[in-house]
């Protein structure tokens, strides 16, 4: 293990002899950090929190301190990350607040660019990356190779289906299905075509998710009814996803912005 002297870490902290700390970081008593995992000059890293291995932890990020929640009293509440995660200068991650299961979960091979935050009790898959910038309000989830641009706004409980972009700026008050882009506030433009090129999703499938699109957005029916012409078009895993999803929108889906995005197809 190679701790930095000047490092300050808890004698009931749980470090891998394989951790690296930089000079000036924290680390609290409850924190646990797995293999490899690098802690940067200045990293503070507290409460109950679980660090999986190969994680790169970067200058004055703050992982794990107290939800910004006004009800919160300080008890134990927990944040778990996975592997292969690089969490870049001054970003936030705070643990969960005393609602649910008090846990904010991160997964592996995500990517949190400079000043980004994960509010409390967020749920971000894999493969997810955030600009800087990027701020996701509390009880947020994030489905897996969610890509979030430079500044955009994230409110608390909305879902940032599979695959989908916002572009740099925009905001969301109500979840982004599968496979979008966002434009300014509450708007979806067309399809991440090449998010789903280079997820592997053949041309079939694509085609296939235009048409839903189209159906979904362009069909003049509401959300009930697309949903309806939705189910009888032919099945395949990413449409029954884009299904899924929007059938459980607790807070209606974005619209569409009337100006649709670049389509290269």
């Amino acid at each position: 293990m190679s701790i930095h002297p000047t490092a300050i870490v808890s004698p009931k902290a749980e470090l891998d002899s394989t951790v690296e700390v930089g000079p000036c970081a924290v680390i609290d008593e409850h924190v646990r950090i797995g293999p490899r995992t690098k802690v940067g000059p200045h990293a503070y890293i507290t409460g109950w929190t679980n660090i999986g291995p190969d994680n790169v932890i970067h200058f004055g990020a703050v992982i794990g301190d107290y939800p910004q929640d006004l009800g919160y009293d300080g008890s134990e509440a927990f944040l778990k990350i996975g592997a292969k995660n690089v969490f870049r200068e001054h970003v936030t991650v705070h643990r969960g607040a005393l609602k649910d299961d008090r846990t904010t979960r991160i997964g592996d091979n995500c990517y949190f660019m400079c000043t980004s935050h994960v509010g409390h009790n967020s749920q971000v898959g894999n493969n997810v990356i955030i600009a800087n910038g990027g701020t996701l309000g509390g009880h947020v989830i994030v489905e897996d190779r969610v890509n979030i641009s430079g500044n955009c706004l994230v409110h608390q409980f909305v879902r940032l289906g599979t695959l989908c972009l916002m572009r740099g700026g925009s905001r969301v008050s109500k979840d982004v299905p599968p496979y979008c882009i966002t434009n300014h506030t509450n708007d979806v433009s067309g399809l991440n075509i090449i998010g789903l090129r280079r997820a592997g999703a053949s041309l079939a499938t694509r085609t296939a998710l235009k048409q839903a699109f189209r159906a979904l957005y362009l069909g003049g029916l509401n959300v009930s009814d697309a949903l309806v012409q939705l189910r009888q078009m032919p099945e395949s895993p990413e449409l029954k996803r884009f299904i899924e999803f929007i059938a459980a929108s607790k807070r209606g889906i974005c619209a569409f912005s009337g100006q649709a995005a670049e389509d290269s197809e």
